[in-house]
């Protein structure tokens, strides 16, 4: 029974050191994310973490999006962002790394053999 309490209690330290060394993303980010032909928008990505889940929402000047899938562990975050196009769904997965006051992100669409485009993210103070 002792060695029950123990492994329960080692289980929980663990679970709160993970949740203590996750990154702090939440608030607005800014980008310049690169797009087709060479061309570039500006982006706000606004956060909101809840231990290793993400949410938030994607704002272009096309419009805001929200995000699905939201993921952090550590300082790698991930999520999707769906939205409509000439009568197709895109799909955009976006991983980044967090280091202080910016995010490293690669974004790639779903099903498509491009490489993933990279830009960073900075927090809106």
């Amino acid at each position: 029974m002792k060695y029950r309490v123990v492994i329960f209690s080692a289980v929980l330290v663990l679970a709160s050191l993970t949740l203590a060394l996750a990154a702090h993303v939440d608030g607005k980010w800014t980008a310049t994310v690169p797009g087709r032909g060479g061309q570039t928008s500006e982006t706000t990505f606004t956060f909101k973490s809840d231990g290793a889940k993400l949410a938030g929402t994607v704002s272009t000047p096309q419009g805001e999006t929200p995000i699905s899938d939201g993921v952090i562990k550590g300082d790698e975050i991930s999520f999707t962002m769906t939205f409509e196009a000439q009568g197709n769904s895109i799909k955009l997965l976006y991983k980044g790394t967090v280091a202080g006051d910016e995010i490293k992100f690669t974004r790639t669409r779903e099903g498509s053999d491009q490489p993933g485009r990279e830009f960073t993210a900075k927090r809106v103070k």
